[in-house]
């Protein structure tokens, strides 16, 4: 098993958060935001996206993206 981190990036090419995959059980993917701080989890098995908190942000849709705000 092999961990890949990929950072996610603004339109100005600043760091805005991370997801990390390659784990095995109930969640796949690991998001971070630009401190480095847990936001959430997606899982690919069960097609979900959670919270930091383990609440459901999204069923059928394993993005990421969910869990990243916006930057105005």
């Amino acid at each position: 098993m092999s961990l890949e981190k990929e950072f996610i990036r603004d339109g100005k090419r600043r760091i805005i958060g991370s997801v990390t995959t390659g784990y095995v059980g109930s969640f796949e993917s690991i998001v971070r935001d630009e401190q480095n701080n847990i936001t959430g989890s997606t899982s690919e098995r069960f097609n979900t996206t959670r919270d930091d908190h383990g609440n459901l942000v999204s069923i059928n849709s394993p993005d990421p993206g969910l869990l990243l705000g916006r930057r105005k």
